[in-house]
């Protein structure tokens, strides 16, 4: 039943509309401000510039508004994760390991993380979603092509662990290839391939 701070929720047609990606910037900011538990509708409402009867519009409640940018931080990250087959495994290993790292430490990359993060324990299933639409499913892509968890930890290691937590700065492209290229030697010579 609709109430004032619970309007009906109607269908958008066009979701990937302006209106929408306002609501999502305007969300984003209020949860990495307040966290989820500080954030309220009424706060995403007024920093994304729209009444709140708008934002129920659009989304029926808060967790499906997190669970949006979520499934978005998700869109963006699948870039990442291609594997040319008529590529050489160094070629492979190296593209998307550079690709990898720089899409994580992007500007607003750790934030996402932090978020969800910070949610899963009281909001599993946001967890899961990331993990299932993200992790498992390309963990399990470039297993099939190469090593995958352990060419990924060598490369997050001493680069997205120390940008995270705030230690460092997002590491600059010369120092992302030269880490993402010591990890490529280390496993090609874990697992007896040569690079070429």
């Amino acid at each position: 039943m609709a109430s004032a701070d619970h309007p009906p929720v109607y269908v958008v047609a066009n979701e990937g509309s302006a209106k929408r990606r306002q609501i999502l910037d305007g969300a984003c900011k209020v949860f990495l401000d307040w966290g989820f538990d500080g954030a309220s509708m009424g706060e995403i409402a007024r920093a994304a510039g729209v009444s709140k009867g708008t934002l129920y519009v659009y989304f029926a409640d808060k967790c499906r508004l997190f669970e949006a940018i979520v499934e978005e931080e998700v869109e963006r990250r699948q870039l990442a994760f291609y594997f040319d087959p008529a590529c050489d495994a160094k070629t492979t290993l190296l593209k998307f390991g550079e690709i990898y790292i720089g899409t994580l430490c992007r500007p607003g990359g750790g934030s996402a993380i932090r978020m969800i993060f910070a949610i899963v324990e009281r909001m599993p299933e946001v967890g899961r979603l990331y993990y299932d639409l993200l992790l498992r499913k390309n963990l399990n892509h470039l297993a099939e092509y190469l090593a995958a968890a352990q060419f990924m930890m060598l490369c997050q290691a001493s680069l997205f662990l120390p940008f995270i937590f705030q230690v460092a700065p997002a590491p600059s492209q010369e120092r992302i290839t030269r880490v993402v290229n010591d990890a490529v030697r280390t496993l090609l010579a874990a697992y007896g391939v040569k690079a070429i």
